[in-house]
């Protein structure tokens, strides 16, 4: 595996959405594209827009923590 992300992406990445499913899925393919899930994931809800949202982070493999370790 290449020690940088696939060109056009940033090391960090917070994949977010509305729909469950979808949501998953985006976080599925993250996770077969090489990435690896950072923190635990957060939901919130919209009640403007009736409609839970979610997000989770994920970074490239030997990213830098806020330890300054390579996680």
């Amino acid at each position: 595996m290449s020690s940088a992300p696939p060109e056009g992406k940033l090391r960090y990445r917070l994949l977010t959405g509305t729909e469950y499913r979808a949501f998953c899925e985006k976080v599925s393919q993250a996770l077969e594209d090489g990435w690896v899930l950072y923190g635990e994931p957060r939901t919130t809800y919209d009640w403007w827009r009736g409609q839970v949202k979610v997000a989770q982070a994920v970074v490239w493999p030997g990213t830098p923590s806020r330890t300054g370790t390579l996680d």
